[in-house]
């Protein structure tokens, strides 16, 4: 081939070389579409989360066992019962957060430049080509930089902070409102992270438990509960599909059930939870290191202390008692019926010094031989009992019953020199379950209050302000304003405001209206 066919043909265009492997990996995973994916993957799994009750939620049992053999073998398998420690959610956390971290880094650059380095002129093509437009005529004889004055004038009344400058012999105005809103997308980009981070750590360094708390100091009451009064453990729950254990687990301070409440729709009605307004938990812990502190817990007042919030479960309904009033006929003749008020636990005395001290109540009695118990969990036979001591006499134990007995009979017969009889009482459960998170590092309060509600504040301001940008270019040789003007939210509202600045220099502007 000679010298000049080489010169005459056109040289061959190489081939482009390809990105390298770690190039595209980045920018696929910086990618928009990658993160709106992984976050629909995300919604969806904990859509799941929502509609399969989870091995740690209180009911767990009795839904697995209603499973079919083939469900509870396909959701194990998939992890569906715990899904939230589940290494595929986990992982893809991790990876929506990266993606978010690389696509900020990536694009925040041309977001800042929209705030540090503003387009402060264009030209008049440039600014007819925007969609709201317009050119005003100068009627009347004026200088350059007095129409300029007038021109930022109403750009201020209309809200835009403005800028006069001049390039290649033109004086422009430019005007501005809401420039942070172009960062909003990086605002809410954090609070996201904020909302991953204290979920993963919350989920990696925290446990739940729960603790059986009764305010009963009979070792009888006590053991029919099936909970203590004192206690400085709680109870750790692992779950492992079917099978539920449960492990004691150490505490740093002890917790004592000083009272329980129950607040009920119907006074007269059950204690089970269908009839059931509040709970209240009277607690008082005891701390080597911080001293004595007392609390209380209830549905929506959870109490918080050392990392520990304690929230209101559920109750043992076995039914029990708060505080009971007493009828107390004295057997001398002549005497006056008294009335009295005893709480559980609780001492009070009569006017003649007869003490009179609370032991127990069943709430439908009965007895095993020596031994006293209650046939049911239900307020069916109700019968305070008590230790009360006379004045220089034994003490002797005394059954106030409810429901009315027989004079004759051996257990209505009078002690102590009264007959007594319990005219009411306050229904109660006879121990009550409260939950405990633990969160050493307060991760759970960080993800939902500071990265929750921070998230909701950035996306009303990203969807709420616009960023708005009006210009004017005075030409002078030809006696106009040439305005142009765009946003990137809220194209009606920016039209009329543009419409307001158009009007504001020329009494003759009509807007046009789109028919």
């Amino acid at each position: 081939m000679s010298a000049a066919e080489e010169t005459i043909r056109p040289k061959e265009i190489s081939e482009t070389k390809s990105k390298p492997i770690l190039d595209r990996a980045v920018e696929f995973l910086s990618s928009v579409r990658f993160g709106v994916v992984l976050l629909c993957v995300l919604v969806a799994l904990s859509m799941i989360g929502m509609l399969i009750i989870q091995q740690n939620v209180q009911g767990f049992d009795s839904y697995y066992a209603s499973l079919t053999p083939a469900e509870k073998t396909v959701f194990g398998a998939l992890g569906f019962f715990d899904i939230y420690h589940s290494w595929y959610y986990n992982f893809l956390l991790l990876v929506l957060s990266l993606n978010i971290v690389l696509a900020s880094i990536d694009r925040f650059p041309g977001a800042w430049s929209f705030v540090s380095k503003p387009k402060l002129d264009a030209s008049r093509k440039w600014l007819l080509g925007q969609k709201q437009s317009a050119v005003v005529e100068v009627t009347e004889t004026k200088n350059e930089e007095v129409i300029a004055e007038s021109v930022a004038q109403a750009f201020k009344k209309n809200g835009f902070s403005t800028k006069i400058s001049e390039k290649r012999g033109n004086l422009f105005v430019y005007g501005e409102s809401g420039k942070w809103n172009r960062l909003g997308a990086y605002i809410v980009h954090v609070f996201l992270l904020i909302l991953f981070l204290g979920h993963f750590i919350a989920l990696q360094t925290g446990f739940d438990a729960d603790v059986r708390l009764t305010p009963d100091s009979n070792p009888s009451q006590q053991e029919q509960a099936q909970a203590p009064k004192v206690t400085d453990q709680i109870q750790l729950i692992q779950f492992n599909l079917d099978k539920q254990e449960r492990y004691n687990v150490q505490l740093p301070f002890t917790i004592t059930c000083t009272e329980i409440e129950q607040k009920l729709i119907d006074r007269n009605g059950s204690i089970e939870i269908n009839n059931t307004l509040d709970w209240r938990t009277q607690i008082k812990i005891d701390d080597p290191e911080y001293g004595s502190t007392v609390a209380d817990v209830s549905l929506n007042k959870p109490f918080e202390y050392r990392g520990y919030r304690f929230f209101q479960a559920s109750a043992i309904t076995i039914g029990s008692a708060s505080e009971m009033t007493l009828d107390v006929i004295p057997q001398t003749e002549g005497a006056q019926p008294l009335t009295v008020n005893i709480k559980r636990n609780g001492e009070t005395n009569l006017p003649d010094g007869t003490k009179i001290k609370h032991e127990m109540f069943l709430p439908d009695f009965s007895m095993q031989g020596n031994q006293l118990t209650t046939r049911s969990a239900d307020f069916n036979n109700p019968v305070a009992v008590l230790s009360v001591t006379p004045p220089n006499g034994q003490t002797e134990r005394v059954f106030a019953f409810a429901n009315k007995l027989p004079d004759n009979a051996p257990i209505n017969a009078p002690k102590a020199g009264y007959r007594w009889r319990m005219a009411s009482f306050e229904k109660s459960p006879i121990a009550h379950v409260l939950s405990i998170k633990y969160d050493p590092f307060d991760a759970a309060f960080i993800a939902w209050y500071i990265g929750g509600f921070g998230l909701i504040g950035a996306l009303a301001f990203v969807f709420f302000v616009s960023h708005r940008r009006v210009w004017a270019l005075i030409d002078g040789e030809k006696n106009e304003i040439v305005l142009g003007g765009n946003t990137n939210r809220n194209q009606f509202g920016f039209e009329d405001k543009f419409n307001k600045i158009v009007s504001a220099l020329d009494p003759n502007f009509v807007p046009q209206t789109e028919e």
